[in-house]
């Protein structure tokens, strides 16, 4: 079963000072023992190495970023101009939830289109959007 990591699944995972970083580890670890079962997005990762490096000494961030890339596990989705105007159209069908990113739209795109149901995100609303994501760790 595939899992689409987030942002904060991979700052959990990156981050050993994070509280859910133990919990994120045994979760990765499971999921990523077949090629392909881990997937993201060029979107995700953008943000994820913003954050990476203001986060962590920069040799741990560049191990760490340079770990996701070789990984045989991990699967990076790009978003297309179709996937991004599908996302656009969640954003206004989402009206009443502002606080959803716009990245976080576009996973939820890339998820539905793949059938990937479980999301390593701390993002309630991936779960409030009643798309049928279920959020790990638990």
């Amino acid at each position: 079963m595939k899992l689409f990591v987030d942002t904060w699944g991979w700052l959990a995972l990156a981050d050993r000072s994070d509280a859910k970083h133990g919990l994120a580890a045994d979760c990765y670890r499971e999921r990523s023992k077949f090629s392909g079962h881990i997937v993201t997005s060029n979107f995700v990762l953008d943000e994820l190495l913003t954050l990476l490096f203001l986060r962590l000494p920069f040799a741990e961030a560049a191990t760490f970023a340079n770990a996701i890339f070789a990984s045989p596990a991990v699967t990076t989705e790009i978003i297309t101009r179709e996937r991004f105007r599908t996302a656009m159209e969640l954003r206004l069908k989402f009206a009443d939830k502002p606080r959803i990113s716009f990245t976080d739209l576009t996973s939820m795109v890339i998820m539905k289109e793949l059938g990937i149901s479980d999301v390593m995100t701390a993002d309630n609303h991936f779960v409030h959007v009643g798309m049928g994501f279920q959020i790990l760790p638990e």
